[in-house]
């Protein structure tokens, strides 16, 4: 099995929590921040969906420069604008990591601003660690602001206090 499939098995698996979460974020509560320092729930929930898209980056291209074009945060205005956005974005890592090159994934990435280079590592390694473990840490921020808004959790890799099965 090639690398981007064996990769794709774990994509597709988060996916499906990732979606279980998004679908409960109370978008009427979307300027909640926990702190004054936190990011907004809306800005956080969008950016837990952003972080699927990232795949085009991290091994279509070698570099991401942000000195280069202008990137704007989307702003999600509903529960379904946010699926919709996810499950799009999935489509699309499904593709690149189904066709994907073995090689590729050995090749250098490198995340920099202009003349400042942030870090320079196999894609491989840029997979696992913005791809995957990125999203990981946000989706669980995510969990702290739901939580914090005593919206029930679901389960994810098992039942949660939530689930009336879970006590």
């Amino acid at each position: 099995m090639s690398i981007g499939k064996t990769i794709l098995a774990e994509v597709l698996q988060e996916a499906a929590s990732t979606r279980k979460l998004l679908a409960v974020v109370p978008i009427d509560q979307a300027d909640f921040k926990p702190h004054e320092k936190s990011m907004s729930l809306r800005r956080l929930a969008t950016h837990v969906t952003e972080i699927t898209g990232w795949w085009k980056e991290c091994l279509v291209h070698d570099e991401l420069d942000f000195s280069v074009g202008d990137f704007t945060p989307k702003q999600l205005n509903t529960t379904e604008e946010l699926l919709a956005m996810h499950d799009d974005l999935v489509a699309k890592a499904t593709t690149i990591l189904n066709e994907i090159a073995d090689e590729e994934f050995g090749k250098m990435w490198t995340m920099r601003n202009g003349e400042q280079v942030y870090f320079t590592m196999p894609k491989l390694a840029v997979t696992r660690t913005w791809c995957l473990n990125h999203l990981y840490h946000h989706r669980g921020q995510l969990t702290v602001y739901l939580r914090l808004l005593n919206v029930p959790l679901p389960g994810m890799y098992g039942p949660t206090a939530d689930d009336a099965q879970g006590m």
